[in-house]
C-alpha cells in the first residue's frame, strides 16, 4: 500500500498547478478564512492561486501548439487578465457589501450560499494551506485523500476476503481510473469518495458478521461526515443504502432464508441519515432542491429565475441522458468497466448489492445537474467504485486457480 501510495504521489509532482475548477476557489477562500485570513487575504491568495494555475495550463498549452509553439510565453499575459478579471468582480462585491460568510464573494451572494454549507473539505484544507501555502496545501491534501480512498478500497476487498494481491489491485484501479483524477482536483469528489468508501467497509463489516456494531458506526459516521461535505450526497447514500438492506432482506425471504440482522440495522441506518440529513437540512436552512434547479437554469443565478423550473428540467434530463448514453456508446470503456463491476460484484451477493447501490449514487448526483459541459465527468465519478471495487472480485477465480490446489477448496467469503 505505501508503495502504491508513494509511486501516485511521485506521478502526481508532473501536475501541481492547473487542477482547479472556478468552484475551487470557493473552498480555498473558505479554507484561508479558517485559518484567520480576512477577506481580501483570503481573496488575494486564491486568486494568484487560481491564476497562477490558468497561467501554467497556457504555458503547456502552447508549447504543443504546432502553430505558436515558438511564440512568446502566453503566462505572463494569462497571469495579469486573470487576476484584473477576478478582482474586478470581487472589488464590486466587495463594495457593495458582500462580505458575508466564510468565501470570497466571487460571484453572487445566493449562488455562494451553496458553498457555505459545504465546511467539510475547506476543514480539511485549512491546515494544510496554513503550513505549506495555498499551491503546496492543496496539492498535499489532494495527495493524502486519494491515498485514503486507495487505502480504504484495500480495506473494503480485504474485508470480503479478498486476497491480498487483489485488494492491492483495487486500490491500483481506485488511484488510476478517474476515481484518482476526480479526487486530486480540489473539489468535494476526493472526500466524496473516501467517505463512501468508508460506508462501505461498514457495511462489509456488518454482512461479515464479524464486527456488526463497528461497521454500523462506520457508516453512521460516514453519512455524518458526507452531511458536512455535501448534504446531497448524503441523502443520496443513506436512501440508496436503505433500499439495498431492504432489496437483500426481501431476496433472502423469497429465498426462503432468514433475513438477517445485517442488512436490517444497515437499513435503518440509511433511513436515519436520510431522515437527519433532511431535518438538518431544514434546520439551518441550507439551500432547497429548488434553488439548485434555478441554479442551473439561470446560469449560476445569473439571469432571472424561470417560472416553470420542473418542466424544463426534466426535459433538460431527457436531452442529456440522450448525449450522455450516444457518447457513452461511441466511447464504450465506461459501460464496459460497469459491466465487468457488475459481475465481480455477483460473487458477494448481498455486499454486491450495497456497492450497486453506493455507485448509483453517483447516477443520482450527475442527475440532479444535467449539464454536459461539466468537464471530467466529475459528478457521476462515484460509479467508478463499482468497478473498483468488482473488478477485482472478478479475477478472483483466476487467481485462485492459480495458487489454491485443485483438492484444497478456498473458504467461503463474506458478503
Amino acid at each position: 500500500m505505501l508503495l502504491l501510495a508513494a509511486l501516485f504521489a511521485l506521478m502526481q509532482l508532473a501536475t501541481v498547478e492547473g487542477r482547479d475548477t472556478p468552484d475551487s476557489k470557493n473552498y480555498v477562500s473558505y479554507a484561508l478564512s479558517l485559518t484567520g485570513a480576512d477577506k481580501r487575504e483570503a481573496a488575494a491568495a486564491t486568486i494568484d492561486h487560481y491564476c497562477a494555475g490558468k497561467a501554467a495550463m497556457a504555458h503547456r498549452a502552447q508549447l504543443v501548439d504546432v502553430v505558436r509553439f515558438h511564440a512568446p510565453d502566453p503566462a505572463p499575459r494569462v497571469l495579469e487578465e486573470c487576476r484584473e478579471q477576478e478582482w474586478r468582480q470581487v472589488e464590486a462585491r466587495l463594495a457593495a457589501g458582500d462580505a458575508a460568510g466564510h468565501t470570497v464573494p466571487f460571484m453572487p451572494e445566493r449562488f455562494m450560499r451553496i458553498f457555505e454549507v459545504r465546511p467539510g473539505y475547506p476543514l480539511v484544507l485549512a491546515p494544510f494551506v496554513a503550513l505549506l501555502g495555498v499551491t503546496w496545501g492543496v496539492w498535499t491534501a489532494g495527495v493524502l485523500i486519494t491515498c485514503a480512498g486507495g487505502v480504504l478500497a484495500y480495506l473494503v476487498l480485504r474485508t470480503l476476503a479478498a486476497p491480498v494481491p487483489l485488494a492491492l489491485t483495487g486500490m491500483a484501479l481506485y488511484l488510476v481510473l478517474p476515481c484518482g483524477t476526480t479526487a486530486m482536483r480540489p473539489m468535494t469528489e476526493g472526500l466524496m469518495l473516501a467517505l463512501t468508501l468508508a460506508a462501505l467497509w461498514g457495511c462489509a463489516l456488518v454482512l461479515g458478521g464479524t464486527r456488526p456494531r463497528a461497521g454500523l458506526a462506520l457508516v453512521a459516521g460516514a453519512l455524518f461526515a458526507l452531511f458536512t461535505v455535501k448534504h446531497s450526497q448524503a441523502l443520496f447514500l443513506g436512501a440508496c443504502l436503505a433500499a439495498a438492506g431492504v432489496a437483500v432482506a426481501v431476496r433472502r425471504r423469497w429465498r426462503g432464508i432468514p433475513a438477517g440482522r445485517g442488512p436490517v440495522a444497515l437499513c435503518v441506518v440509511g433511513c436515519a441519515g436520510v431522515l437527519g440529513t433532511v431535518l438538518m437540512s431544514r434546520l439551518l436552512d441550507y439551500p432547497s432542491v429548488s434553488d439548485s434547479v434555478q441554479d442551473l437554469l439561470t446560469g449560476h443565478f445569473a439571469r432571472p429565475d424561470r417560472e416553470r423550473p420542473w418542466a424544463e428540467f426534466f426535459q433538460l434530463q431527457g436531452n442529456f441522458w440522450m448525449e450522455w448514453a450516444r457518447r457513452q456508446l461511441w466511447e464504450p470503456f465506461f459501460v464496459a468497466a460497469l459491466a465487468a463491476g457488475v459481475l465481480g460484484a455477483r460473487r458477494r451477493p448481498a455486499f454486491g448489492v450495497f456497492l450497486a447501490a453506493a455507485a448509483c449514487t453517483g447516477i443520482l448526483n450527475q442527475a440532479g445537474h444535467p449539464d454536459i459541459n461539466i468537464w471530467g465527468d466529475r459528478l457521476i465519478t462515484l460509479t467508478w467504485l463499482l468497478p473498483v471495487l468488482g473488478v477485482p472480485l472478478l479475477l478472483e477465480p483466476v487467481l485462485r486457480r492459480a495458487v489454491v490446489p485443485a483438492q484444497g477448496a478456498p473458504a467461503e467469503p463474506v458478503g
